[in-house]
């Protein structure tokens, strides 16, 4: 048999390790804190007053670090409750501004002046003017405006067209208010000397943006017209208006305002359209185009009337 010898035992294995402290040292390490270069992206965005631009460099930060959606949000409503104080920091400012302001303060307004091209009952070149100034409350908007055609040929005069009107508007709530329009106008070639119209009713604003607007008006209106070779006559009718601004950028905009009084022996439709572009802080160059249409005019007269103008507008 084979002889059995016995093992020996592994070396013993020393290590050589650092005497520890007890106890055991703790060191406190603060929370993850987002990368200086996206915050320095986010703070820089966050100075802009463009919400829609912040938040769509938001909506990127939270998606490349996910791990700071939190922080990037705290962030973000920050910036937001900043901007609403502000906001209504302005919007009381203004309410006391409003509040202690004279009657002939807080107008604003426009001057207008150029040639127009008429076709209907004349044909020709002529002079335009007109101003326009509006003063806004808090509830209550008031709006002032007056225009005049006038042209000559041979001494002899072709087109004379003169109208004002005043307009209260009052709010009763955000999108529905009332309003008042009186008005005057005079148009020999049209074949009346005088017309003048009282009108009051109900009004709701369908666009109220930043840079849109579109509100409709409607209600009873009182006319008198003094014709040229008729009797004066006193009729009653409806007021159906249209009021449409559209700014497309920071130096063009587009309007649009139409009526329509409808009674029971005449109608009268009018429609403007008009373009602006700006030229400098306070001018602008506006082109126009203005229809109006008489479903019943004096003997003698035709229908419709167009005018096309441009003009320069300076704005105070």
């Amino acid at each position: 048999m084979p002889e059995y010898v016995e093992a020996m035992p592994p070396p013993t294995l020393v290590l050589d390790l650092p005497v520890y402290e007890y106890p055991v040292p703790y060191f406190e390490i603060g929370q993850p804190q987002l990368p200086r270069a996206v915050r320095a992206m986010l703070d820089e965005a966050m100075q802009s007053e463009a919400s829609d631009e912040v938040a769509a460099v938001v909506k990127f930060a939270s998606k490349t670090q996910p791990y700071y959606r939190k922080e990037i949000k705290a962030m973000h409503r920050a910036y937001l409750d900043r901007r609403a104080a502000e906001a209504a920091a302005r919007t009381a400012a203004q309410e006391r501004e409003i509040r202690e302001a004279g009657l002939l303060e807080l107008w604003k307004g426009q001057i207008e002046l150029g040639g127009f091209r008429s076709t209907g009952n004349t044909s020709n070149f002529g002079f335009t003017g007109g101003f326009k100034v509006t003063r806004e409350g808090i509830d209550w908007q008031h709006t002032i405006m007056a225009n005049v055609d006038y042209q000559e040929t041979d001494s002899n005069v072709t087109r004379e067209q003169y109208s004002a009107s005043y307009q209260p508007r009052y709010t009763l709530n955000d999108g529905l208010f009332t309003y008042g329009r009186a008005q005057y106008e005079k148009d020999l070639i049209q074949g009346y000397r005088n017309r003048y119209s009282l009108s009051g009713g109900l009004g709701y604003r369908l666009i109220k943006k930043r840079d849109m607007t579109l509100s409709l008006e409607f209600g009873p209106a009182l006319r008198q017209t003094d014709y040229i070779d008729q009797l004066s006559q006193t009729t009653w009718s409806s007021l159906t208006s249209l009021d449409f601004d559209w700014k497309l950028n920071g130096s063009l905009k587009l309007s649009q305002d139409a009526s329509a009084y409808v009674g029971s022996d005449n109608n009268t439709f009018t429609s403007l359209s008009a373009l602006e572009v700006a030229m400098a802080k306070d001018l602008k160059l506006k082109l126009s185009y203005s229809i109006e249409h008489e479903t019943s005019p004096p003997v003698g007269t035709l229908q419709t009337d167009t005018v096309s103008r441009f003009a320069l507008v300076y704005g105070f």
